[in-house]
């Protein structure tokens, strides 16, 4: 079966990973909440400063725990038993602090120092109705301020692998950061994976992401709708084709009908495994990105480390939120 090894030789982490710092923030509410605070059902809005204290000030019992697409990939990769690091920006508040005490008590290593200065961490507003539908304001914070000093290269250098995402490529000094996170990357003859993160931001940046690929990304996360987007092709066996030939490891999720995987240009198809019940969608890409990770960590055929994905994505949609409510290595034992 067809493997795709890591040069783990002199690494103190097996996955670095670099991204968005969020925090969520977990409420159940009801539609007149909705509608009293002007909140478009199942919609996702971005919000400023003052509208995120006016939100969180208006909610009651809420549940913080710390979020954001490749935070969620590094502390699960945590639960299965893998050596991680974590790079994001967060502000020295009460919500800069949960997010380093969750990370931290997952196992993953973030030692990034808070910011004194700039804007507060960044949060996002999870609201859930009776009717398990999520609704999310998001204030990206000290995300936006994201820079080069807030990248170690000595970690990256030390990790087998590093894992990015495309959000940060929207702020200017983030993109540098991230210029800075390959180079080291590079160096040290690491591997780099990169996430594309949605359709909109592959719309955003689709030239630089296409340059990326050629030049830097040894291993692309991709759902099918972003294949498409930056293949621009509607088919989507045409748009994974060509991206196969830009990058040497590809793998595209395609939810309950499972992952397709392409190695230098040859692909195959690897079943999802069914679940009890779906009830919340929200870190299924994030999660089977960790198993998939995880197995390549490992030493795992490919095809194992698919599975492995889709095991721990079939497990976050059995719960409401993006971090595991237990133990992931059971999973992979």
């Amino acid at each position: 079966m067809t493997h795709f090894p890591l040069n783990t030789q002199g690494t103190r982490f097996d996955v670095t990973g670099v991204g968005n710092a969020i925090v969520d923030i977990l409420a159940r509410v009801d539609d007149a909440f909705l509608a009293e605070q002007q909140m478009p059902k199942g919609g996702m809005s971005l919000i400023d400063a003052a509208r995120a204290e006016a939100l969180y000030a208006a909610l009651g019992q809420c549940t913080e725990c710390s979020g954001g697409s490749v935070a969620n990939t590094v502390a699960a990769l945590a639960s299965l038993g893998a050596r991680t690091a974590y790079m994001g920006r967060v502000h020295d508040d009460t919500l800069g602090g949960i997010f380093r005490h969750d990370m931290r008590t997952t196992g993953v290593s973030f030692d990034v120092p808070a910011a004194k200065t700039g804007l507060p961490t960044a949060r996002c507003f999870v609201c859930v109705t009776p009717d398990a539908e999520r609704t999310m304001n998001t204030f990206l914070g000290a995300c936006t301020e994201f820079a080069p000093e807030d990248v170690d290269e000595a970690v990256i250098a030390e990790s087998a692998l590093l894992y990015l995402e495309g959000y940060l490529w929207d702020q200017p000094a983030a993109k540098e950061g991230i210029r800075k996170a390959i180079r080291a990357a590079k160096g040290a003859g690491r591997h780099i994976a990169f996430t594309l993160s949605d359709t909109f931001c592959v719309e955003r940046h689709r030239e630089e992401f296409r340059a990326l690929l050629k030049s830097d990304i040894d291993i692309l996360f991709a759902n099918e709708h972003e294949a498409k987007a930056l293949a621009q092709q509607e088919n989507l066996a045409e748009a994974s084709k060509w991206i196969a030939s830009q990058v040497k490891l590809l793998v595209v999720t395609r939810g309950a009908e499972g992952a397709d995987v392409w190695l230098n240009g040859d692909g195959f198809h690897v079943e999802a495994e069914p679940v009890q019940r779906v009830v919340d969608l929200t870190g299924a890409g994030d999660l089977f990105a960790a198993g998939f990770l995880y197995g390549l960590s490992r030493g795992e055929s490919l095809r194992e480390a698919a599975q492995m994905g889709h095991r721990c994505a079939g497990e976050i949609i059995q719960q409401i939120g993006a971090r595991a409510e237990q133990p992931l290595n059971r999973l992979v034992a």
